[in-house]
């Protein structure tokens, strides 16, 4: 017999990724490397006047080269057509080729990924300003879905890293962000890992189950706080890629730490509505990003 949770996540997988990819308006370039790059969205809508509130986009797929921010060029397209200014960054993710031990591709590079981010995130208010000029900076809001959210949180707390990071890493302040929305992220590592999200990817990004507990403090979100920035998490109650408690496991480690992370849980919602134009999920999430930037 066929699981019906397996059957409603590869549907919705389907309708997710059959949405072609939308070319940008402009790209711009952050780094010598063929991905590091950030494409630009130029606000879709007539209504909107003056300059708009700048979404940064991080792409998921457990940090593995074959996914790339194609996927996602619908998401900032639909973004677009709400009015906001959107940024969608590519970064350096793992190798294809599987080593062992591995479950499938290789998730993520150490130290590169979390250098590529820190470099897209520093860069981005001149790219922007070069780039697209309709954004306004001043009101930038970060997004990202799965592995991607999890990316998009580590940004947000950049300035609480240990001041053993590399340098490039860490910042002095917090980062001018109106907040952060994260879409069903691996927000935490250590329940992710229990749970097998994604093939042990949170372990492979740090280097293996060798470099876990040294690497740990450096990239889990869970450990990050509290980072002083408002943030949401947005997750689906039937998600079964990244389950929920994922996302609940974070939340309450800012509660420990003092701090308060907005969480909706959407009823009869998998992993990639969230990221699918044609899902009503997808409103809830433009409804997020716009209670942060506007």
């Amino acid at each position: 017999m066929t699981d019906p949770a397996v059957e409603r996540d590869a549907a919705e997988a389907a309708s997710a990724f059959a949405h072609p990819p939308v070319a940008p308006d402009a790209t711009g370039a952050y780094g010598d490397h063929p991905d590091q790059v950030i494409d630009f969205y130029v606000p879709r809508t007539d209504s909107a006047t003056g300059a708009s509130p700048l979404v940064v986009v991080l792409h998921g797929g457990a940090w593995r080269a074959p996914y790339d921010r194609h996927h996602i060029t619908p998401l900032a397209d639909f973004l677009a057509r709400r009015g906001f200014a959107v940024a969608n960054v590519e970064y350096r993710r793992g190798s294809s080729m599987p080593h062992q031990n591995a479950g499938g591709h290789i998730a993520g590079r150490w130290p590169e990924t979390f250098d590529d981010v820190a470099a897209a995130m520093d860069a981005l208010p001149a790219l922007a300003a070069a780039h697209l000029p309709q954004a306004d900076a001043r009101r930038t809001v970060v997004t990202g879905h799965s592995a991607g959210g999890h990316l998009a949180l580590w940004a947000a707390a950049r300035h609480v890293l240990p001041t053993r990071s590399p340098a490039a890493w860490r910042l002095p302040s917090p980062p001018l962000l109106r907040g952060v929305v994260a879409l069903a992220p691996i927000a935490d590592f250590v329940t992710a890992e229990e749970l097998g999200v994604c093939g042990g990817a949170s372990a492979q990004l740090l280097g293996g189950v060798d470099q876990w507990a040294e690497r740990l403090p450096f990239a889990d979100p869970a450990a990050l706080l509290p980072t002083g920035i408002a943030t949401a998490v947005v997750h689906g109650r039937e998600d079964i890629v990244v389950p929920p408690s994922v996302a609940e496991s974070y939340v309450a480690a800012a509660a420990k730490a003092g701090e308060t992370v907005g969480l909706t849980l959407l009823d009869g919602v998998g992993h990639f509505p969230l990221i699918d134009p044609a899902a009503d999920a997808c409103a809830v999430v433009a409804e997020e990003i716009s209670q942060l930037a506007w």
